[in-house]
């Protein structure tokens, strides 16, 4: 489990110091600051992230519309990306369009609005049709899920899940160090997390075959990293099969 990365390029100190204190306010890692086109796309190379946040005019010039230009070229290289501007220039606002930003944010920024366009993005990069609301809400991508707590997302690594149990309308997902709640079916979870590490031990139960420390077939239940047990029923027991057992 870690905290979004976010790069951010942005010409004015002021300007950046302010995104920066807002974005870690709120549980986001600034990974970097490029200050003109050279240093984004230095960073771009060299970083971990999972957003962009650009200026479009970086020194007085559009090269934020050309950072997000040569980003949108590379091959599997696209990360999610949203531009700042206080330019009212119509045909700098449709060439910057033709790069598909994930949103526009006038300057002087909302801190509300800039929030949003962060989980829009993410939402809608990972194009899912679930919307991040009150209670808990998640994003699924290959190898982690970005998951909406209170005011922040997480994202946590699908391998770091421990097991999930479904309770009425809600699904509690369980990780070494946390719990968090998504109003999301059991079987939905499934598809999102595979088969191949993941199995059901019961109807309301999806765990983490990694994880598994004990299986006590007399009793039924299956032991797992971080003192938890759950449930495994007759329809289930199949997957034990899947192990190699020494007798």
């Amino acid at each position: 489990m870690s905290k979004i990365n976010i790069l951010i390029v942005e010409d004015s100190f002021e300007e950046s110091e302010l995104l920066v204190d807002l974005l870690e306010t709120n549980g986001y890692n600034i990974v970097g600051i490029a200050r003109n086109f050279k240093e984004a796309i230095t960073l771009y190379h060299s970083e971990n992230f999972d957003l962009v946040i650009i200026d479009i005019f970086l020194n007085g010039l559009p090269e934020g519309i050309l950072f997000a230009e040569t980003i949108t070229s590379i091959p599997n290289g696209m990360k999610p990306f949203v531009f700042l501007t206080s330019s009212k220039d119509r045909q700098i606002f449709e060439r910057a369009k033709l790069t598909k930003p994930f949103s526009f944010l006038m300057k002087p920024f909302n801190q509300l609005e800039v929030l949003y366009a962060i989980e829009m993005a993410i939402e809608k990069y990972y194009d899912q049709n679930l919307m991040f609301s009150s209670v808990e809400q998640l994003v699924n991508s290959q190898d982690f899920l970005f998951i909406k707590k209170k005011c922040n997302l997480v994202k946590v690594f699908k391998s770091d899940i421990i097991f999930i149990e479904v309770e009425d309308r809600y699904c509690n997902i369980f990780t070494e160090n946390e719990k968090f709640v998504v109003q999301i079916s059991l079987t939905k979870m499934e598809s999102y997390l595979g088969k191949e590490i993941f199995t059901r031990t019961h109807r309301n139960y999806l765990i983490n075959k990694n994880k598994i420390s004990e299986i006590d077939i007399t009793d039924n239940l299956i032991y797992l990293q971080g003192n938890y047990k759950v449930l495994l029923s007759e329809t289930y027991k199949g997957f034990i099969n899947d192990f190699n057992i020494l007798r």
